[in-house]
């Protein structure tokens, strides 16, 4: 019995310092500042505020992915990826993509919109509601060898073979 107390303990401590991503725009529900101005969408295309703590050691760059497994493509949408990002950063601030403030020498990629920065929710009229997944990766590299014009399957790869840990959340939109 005693030992079930000191897993208990033990694993406490460990879930009090793991990698975290939060925002203070964002909570379970997108809004009309985050959704597109295309695609038949009208909203302000506002990039959201993310920040994140307890970056996993050894952690030399960042990256985020905004991603939506609900889009009817049949291999999802990618709406915003940011890399090389400083290992000293811990926050992007609200819409960074469209005022240019992202942290120096962060770099953002194509998205599936067909052009690099931010591209908000645009879920089809009348479908359910979808998923959009916010991921802060830590990386091991202090950065990716690729251009704003590359597209988002080769930097997800690259994204992918250097995560040491990421943190998640997801948020939901849906159009009337």
């Amino acid at each position: 019995m005693k030992y079930i107390w000191i897993l208990m303990i033990i694993g406490s401590f460990l879930q009090a310092d793991s990698f975290t991503l939060e925002s203070d725009t964002l909570k379970g529900q997108m809004s009309k500042a985050q959704e597109f101005d295309g695609f038949g969408c009208s909203g302000q295309n506002v990039s959201p505020e993310l920040h994140w703590s307890h970056a996993p050691k050894g952690t030399k760059s960042f990256a985020i992915t905004v991603y939506d497994p609900d889009a009817p493509t049949g291999s999802g949408w990618w709406h915003w990826m940011i890399v090389n990002i400083p290992a000293d950063t811990n926050k992007i601030v609200a819409d960074a993509s469209a005022k240019k403030a992202l942290p120096k020498g962060a770099l953002e990629t194509t998205t599936d919109y067909g052009y690099s920065g931010f591209g908000g929710a645009c879920p089809p009229q009348g479908d359910k509601a979808h998923r959009y997944v916010f991921t802060v990766h830590a990386l091991d590299v202090e950065s990716l060898p690729v251009k704003a014009e590359t597209k988002s399957a080769v930097v997800g790869f690259m994204i992918n073979k250097h995560t040491i840990q990421k943190a998640s959340m997801i948020s939901y939109y849906q159009r009337d």
